[in-house]
């Protein structure tokens, strides 16, 4: 399994160690903040939240009579843990529910069908009894694939033939869940129809059967984001959490990139929590995120 510190080496070593560094013994100068204006954008924690990051720092530097960089290091340690650290709920692998219902949304290629997969290991992992409908009828090659991860990690999968109806798929899914004794259903879903509409249709009645199906279902929604795209993912984020009702997030790819400063973006200008990230291409490389753990790595 990769540890967090091996996931997060790019975007530590390439930009973080440098914002380290650049935090000496010196006192803070006008160049001090333009140094690290450059290293959060490069970072890709993106020109609103660094902007909001900066003006709490500074805020913090007049109030507290901070004058040493190396202070400065801790308070902006602090202040990217509040960012991260929003209002939600702890996240709750019991179930208090005859079925749990999580749906799994995201764009073609965020890791999204991995990602329910690793979600399935780890509840499986963790005691509970796990079923994985393919919705994502459109494209064969993504219902193979479940089938294949729910073998490994000896998750059942209900699925459909090729462009069938999704929702016939999530509605057969809730019967062999209750058939099953299951009590946790994991659907993953389209990244992409024709239009952003027709895809946003699909998810509003995938959202309508689950209802009528499973009481206050989906329970939890959950966007899969790729951080190797930046900024380009908080913008595709956007179009899902403005319509899909998501309720967290799980970060991708963070271990081939330096940009996991959108991490912050994502939190700071979406205001959704960051549920997991993925660590790795195994089953087990995914774990809960944690907001202190994932910021004292990044300074490691």
């Amino acid at each position: 399994m990769a540890s967090l510190r091996e996931t997060l080496s790019k975007t530590r070593n390439q930009i973080f160690g440098r914002v380290q560094n650049m935090l000496g013994q010196a006192d803070i100068t006008p160049e001090t903040w333009e140094e690290l204006e450059v290293l959060l954008l490069q970072a890709d924690v993106g020109g609103a939240t660094t902007e909001k990051l900066l003006n709490a720092l500074k805020k913090r530097v007049e109030d507290e009579g901070i004058i040493k960089a190396e202070r400065l290091k801790d308070t902006l340690k602090q202040e990217l843990v509040k960012l991260l650290t929003l209002d939600a709920k702890p996240w709750d692998y019991t179930s208090r529910r005859l079925l749990e219902v999580i749906l799994v949304i995201g764009v073609n290629g965020s890791g999204k069908t991995t990602s329910i997969a690793k979600l399935a290991y780890l509840y499986n992992q963790r005691g509970r009894k796990v079923v994985l409908a393919a919705a994502d009828t459109f494209r064969a090659a993504a219902i193979d694939q479940l089938q294949i991860w729910g073998e490994r990690s000896g998750v059942p999968v209900i699925a459909g033939a090729p462009n069938s109806d999704p929702g016939a798929v999530v509605f057969d899914s809730v019967q062999a869940s209750f058939a099953r004794k299951a009590d946790l259903l994991l659907v993953d879903t389209a990244g992409r129809l024709h239009t952003k509409h027709n895809l946003m249709q699909e998810l509003k009645k995938l959202h309508g059967i689950l209802q009528k199906s499973v009481h206050d279902a989906p329970h939890e929604t959950l966007l899969v984001i790729d951080s190797s795209n930046g900024q380009n993912a908080i913008s595709q984020a956007k179009g899902f959490a403005a319509t899909a009702g998501v309720t967290g997030a799980i970060l991708t790819k963070l271990d081939g990139t330096p940009k996991g400063g959108v991490a912050f973006a994502i939190s700071s200008e979406l205001k959704i929590p960051i549920r997991f990230i993925t660590t790795g291409e195994k089953l087990g490389d995914i774990e809960p995120f944690d907001a202190k753990a994932f910021v004292d790595e990044l300074f490691t």
